[in-house]
């Protein structure tokens, strides 16, 4: 259910090197949690004060439904939705139910398109737009989520992005298919839907598939689709993203999951370390702290923990770990890093905590935003704002600091279920029925 980032104005060359890559990315939100896969955008200055009329350069109206988070890179966006078309299923094409899922949502009888959409950025006009799929739904989704809620994610040179279910898939900025792969079916929690998001790191893209049965973490070459590896793993469904690190010259991946938080080698697959797990239905992302990594997740109950990446082996459910905190946790929103601070809302609602990220310790303790009331998109943070988007559309900012400080509250006139991308002077947000570009005029 999670709502999770991309595209490119960008000339490839031989040349390039990875200072200059890197200077690239964070120019761009090039993946679900922005440059830093945190929500930090560091060369951002996006409005603060906006409405339907004002301060809106564009707007595109958006096919079918979706809150799969944008990502952009240089002058396009890019957008995945699921349309439903009219074709009707026939009896033969009916999918066979396996009795040892519990499905609460109805499977839906019609057909549909699975889109990829790219835009310009400048003027918001479509360039182009391919169907990945057309397929068959074996699950409903829970009432407040689509059949896209996976973000894409670029290299730069790609665009890469995951329907579960439906097909993982490259294309080039051109929107020429460059391979896609079948993972095969997923079946998640009481067929409440999937939200899959890649992550791209070099010539590697990971996929969590994290599922009732069968779950795994899979890396397949950028390049090919092929698989360069797979780890088995002993959870069940998350709808949670990886987090790749570095430390001490090794990449991590990082992996939150209600058994255990995981940290595998990103060469081999092999398991670097575990910790105890989180609560059910472990959705938010990891958040990188120096040399450490930020676990959360508050459906059931409430937990984070930093733990160190120097760590290895399996660290139990006591083992050393830098601090602990157990109240007013994110269900399916993530939390966003601003300097050495943490900010996240608790459940799905407006009760805002500050953490010090070092230290586990609270610097604002559950004061409520004021006229919001549920979130499912994640908050965002650039040129010391904090951007808060709630489910009716409306975006609290605030002045980033050890109080609540309101610099502005923002309405549009339709849900939103994505998160802010904030990209230079511009702040993009996907609504159900449309995408915005906004920008101080």
């Amino acid at each position: 259910m999670r709502l999770t980032a991309f595209c490119a104005l960008l000339v490839a060359c031989a040349t390039t090197t990875a200072a200059d890559f890197d200077s690239d990315k964070l120019s761009n939100w090039h993946q679900w949690r922005g440059p830093n896969a945190d929500g930090s955008s560091p060369d951002a200055n996006p409005p603060t004060k906006w409405d339907a009329k004002t301060n809106i350069r564009w707007k595109a109206e958006l096919p079918g439904k979706g809150s799969s988070t944008p990502a952009v890179w240089g002058d396009r966006i890019f957008v995945l939705t699921a349309v439903k078309t009219d074709r009707v299923a026939k009896p033969s094409e009916l999918p066979t139910v396996d009795p040892k899922f519990k499905l609460i949502p109805k499977p839906p009888s019609n057909f549909y398109k699975f889109l990829v959409l790219c835009y310009d950025r400048n003027t918001g006009k479509l360039l182009w737009e391919k169907v990945a799929a057309e397929k068959l739904p074996h699950e409903g989704t829970h009432e407040t989520h689509s059949y896209a809620g996976g973000s894409p994610t670029t290299d730069g040179k790609f665009v890469y992005l995951s329907f579960g279910s439906f097909g993982t898939y490259c294309y080039d900025f051109d929107g020429n298919l460059k391979w896609s792969r079948d993972l095969g079916i997923m079946h998640t929690r009481l067929g409440w839907g999937e939200a899959v998001t890649p992550v791209v790191e070099g010539d590697s893209l990971l996929i969590n598939y994290d599922q009732e049965e069968d779950s795994a973490l899979y890396c397949l070459d950028s390049a090919t689709g092929k698989t360069k590896w797979v780890a088995k793993r002993d959870e069940k469904t998350s709808w949670n993203t990886p987090l790749v690190v570095e430390h001490s010259g090794k990449k991590q991946v990082v992996t939150s999951g209600t058994t255990r938080i995981r940290s595998y080698d990103l060469a081999s697959g092999d398991l670097i370390w575990q910790f105890a797990g989180m609560t059910v239905n472990a959705i938010p992302s990891p958040v990188k702290v120096g040399d450490s990594v930020v676990c959360m997740s508050g459906y059931k109950g409430a937990a984070v923990v930093s733990v160190p990446l120097g760590s290895k082996g399996d660290l139990g459910s006591e083992g050393k770990v830098n601090w602990r905190y157990t109240a007013g946790t994110p269900y399916v929103p993530s939390a966003t890093l601003v300097k050495d601070t943490l900010y996240f809302t608790a459940g799905n609602g407006e009760m805002l905590t500050i953490l010090d990220a070092k230290t586990g310790k609270p610097v604002l303790t559950q004061e409520r935003l004021p006229q919001v009331k549920s979130f499912y998109g994640s908050p965002a943070t650039a040129a010391g704002r904090v951007y808060f988007t709630d489910r009716s559309g409306t975006t609290v900012v605030l002045k980033a600091g050890d109080t609540l400080d309101v610099l502005a509250v923002n309405k549009l006139d339709e849900p939103i279920d994505a998160s802010p991308v904030l990209v230079g002077k511009q702040l993009f947000l996907r609504g159900d029925r449309c995408l915005y570009c906004i920008e101080e005029k």
